[in-house]
């Protein structure tokens, strides 16, 4: 049951529930067309056969057939997408609802309670039924497999992170020392015994341990990483080896590692996170999704631009504009590059730094047009069988020790 395909005889006969999430209580709002009042009900967080039991006890208050259609709603947030799935199997219609989509009073002073939450969600989720398109966003939500895979690839940034973050770590403490480092390889447990300060003196026994340990933290990420890589390589060995050509998130994520410019984080990313699970139906959804849309203000005689809406993750559309600039390093007869070049030739870097955002809703829009129905940009060249083996692996920083890690 849906939106557009609701009538009006239907939607009288309909309730409507709305849950305001919280870690210890869920507030329900219940509704019905034919009805001026709402019902508010609370139920312990997660109980779900309590939850059923206030859907039967709204229906027989509104008068309605214990059948009768359900249609429920509640915001995205932390709480993920394991309630939505819980409410599609008992049979009811759920919309999971961008937050920001709900009308919010413009003035200073704002009246803010889970109850009032409640009461306009619920009032936003009749007025969507009866037609009003605007108030308020449903989201698409992945299937429990997709949502899965993407752990793999999020997990790898966020350990890289970490491992950025100790390198720094290491390396700052060294400097306060007067020493400067170059690179933390294998060997840095060896050199940390020979290490002198800036001024000749050896470096104290207590900043010594904490350097040990602050390596040991390293190593433990190094490993990690390098497990995650190659889980991701099994899977793109997969991809090669599957007969059919179906559009799963591996060979996607295979078929754009195959031009130049594009590597394995950006193909596996574009993958996980857009291509292979959500369904666009035209450029403009793909480039709001990844918040490289325009954000217009123009009233009366104002009439300026805002910029692009920076909505969605924030890494991937990152990684758009870095892939924007390698796409200009490595593919410069490309139609996209000779566009940038047109547009932002000779220009400050300034403008240069605007036009690789626009670069950058062209190119995605570009790979997902390739990616799903195989249109290869005009101008675009592949790699060669040697490049595209040429695969980047994490050096090992040696073998890690469980006691020292527990230590550390």
């Amino acid at each position: 049951m849906t939106a557009t395909g609701i009538q009006s005889t239907s939607i009288s006969s309909t309730l409507f529930v709305a849950l305001e999430l919280s870690k210890s209580v869920w507030k329900l709002g219940f509704a019905c067309a034919e009805h001026p009042s709402l019902r508010i009900r609370n139920v312990a967080a997660g109980d779900l056969r309590q939850f059923e039991s206030e859907l039967l006890a709204a229906k027989r208050k509104f008068a309605l057939e214990d059948d009768a259609g359900t249609v429920t709603c509640y915001e995205a947030g932390r709480d993920g997408f394991w309630i939505h799935r819980a409410l599609e199997a008992i049979g009811l219609t759920n919309h999971v609802i961008e937050s920001a989509s709900l009308e919010v009073d413009r003035r200073s002073k704002q009246r803010k309670t889970d109850r009032l939450d409640v009461q306009k969600m619920v009032h936003a989720l009749l007025r969507y039924y009866r037609g009003e398109r605007g108030a308020l966003r449903p989201i698409h939500v992945p299937l429990m497999e997709d949502e899965d895979i993407r752990n793999l690839q999020r997990g790898l940034q966020s350990i890289r992170k970490d491992k950025r973050r100790l390198t720094n770590r290491i390396k700052g403490l060294l400097f306060a020392q007067g020493i400067v480092l170059g690179t933390i390889d294998s060997e840095f447990e060896a050199i940390l015994e020979t290490l002198k300060t800036g001024d000749g003196q050896p470096i104290g026994a207590y900043l010594r341990k904490r350097l040990q340990l602050e390596f040991t933290r390293l190593k433990l990420c190094v490993c990690q990483i390098r497990e995650l890589e190659e889980q991701r390589a099994e899977l793109f060995r997969q991809a090669n080896a599957a007969a059919d050509q179906c559009a799963s998130r591996q060979q996607i994520a295979d078929r754009l590692v195959e031009l130049c410019g594009i590597g394995v984080e950006c193909a596996w990313t574009l993958s996980t996170e857009l291509f292979s699970w959500r369904e666009f139906r035209n450029r403009r959804q793909l480039g709001a999704v990844v918040g490289l849309a325009p954000t217009p203000y123009s009233s009366g005689a104002l009439n300026r631009e805002q910029g692009i809406s920076k909505a969605g993750r924030g890494d991937v559309r990152s990684l758009l504009v870095e892939v924007g600039w390698l796409w200009l390093r490595y593919q410069p007869q490309s139609d996209l590059a000779r566009w940038f070049r047109e547009k932002a030739g000779g220009q400050s870097s300034r403008m240069r730094r605007i036009a690789i955002v626009a670069l950058a809703r062209k190119l995605v829009i570009a790979l997902w047009k390739y990616a799903m129905q195989g249109e290869l940009p005009r101008g675009a060249k592949f790699k060669s069988p040697a490049q595209k083996r040429r695969l980047r692996k994490t050096a090992s920083l040696g073998a890690v020790n469980l006691q020292e890690v527990a230590m550390a």
